[in-house]
């Protein structure tokens, strides 16, 4: 088995190894997992989010990948408690849900990227690359994606976090519906 390969501005730690792919259907996971294997990575597979986190917890993945339609609980879900138990980890979706929605939201609970199916085996390796050397920098050289957010509140108390893209923009509050501002500097 070859070794994974790394950019030249990547730094050894930031390759991942050893990546969790959760994932419930059989075939797939056995393909995805071999496709990865000749790529020069360990993989394990979980079914499901109590396997994920498991295995997570046992096993200490560099990486992994979440389908978001899972049995029992939703990748997002599973996403969202794995980045809980630790947030340096990267977790990227591989889906069939090709929805900008579904990107938003897996944004939200924590996923760091986000890859739909099917993906060429070497695109996706180069993906898991990509975002295992940006969640690199943010952890350890501060470069955070954090700090290109805007934290904010409406009147009926409930508070938001955007990207600085919608700088001066108008939102609708999900929980009470009145049209938000999004201030143009914190």
């Amino acid at each position: 088995m070859p070794p994974v390969e790394t950019s030249d501005s990547m730094p050894p730690g930031a390759a991942p190894h050893q990546i969790l792919l959760v994932e419930d259907d059989a075939q797939t996971a056995a393909l995805l997992k071999q496709q990865l294997e000749e790529r020069g990575f360990k993989v394990n597979i979980a079914r499901d989010g109590g396997q994920a986190q498991s295995t997570f917890v046992m096993r200490k993945p560099d990486f992994v990948i979440v389908d978001l339609i899972l049995p029992g609980e939703s990748g997002f879900e599973v996403c969202e408690r794995l980045k809980q138990t630790d947030s340096n980890v990267p977790v990227m979706v591989l889906s069939v849900i090709d929805m900008a929605d579904a990107r938003r939201l897996a944004e939200r609970v924590g996923a760091d990227g986000y890859v739909t199916k099917p993906c060429p085996p070497d695109r996706l390796a180069a993906e898991i690359m990509a975002v295992a050397e940006r969640v690199w920098q943010e952890t350890h050289l501060g470069h955070s994606r954090e700090s290109d957010r805007v934290r904010f509140s409406c009147r009926c108390g409930k508070r938001f976090k955007v990207s600085a893209a919608h700088r001066g923009k108008t939102l609708t509050c999900p929980s009470c519906g009145e049209p938000v501002h999004v201030p143009r500097h914190e």
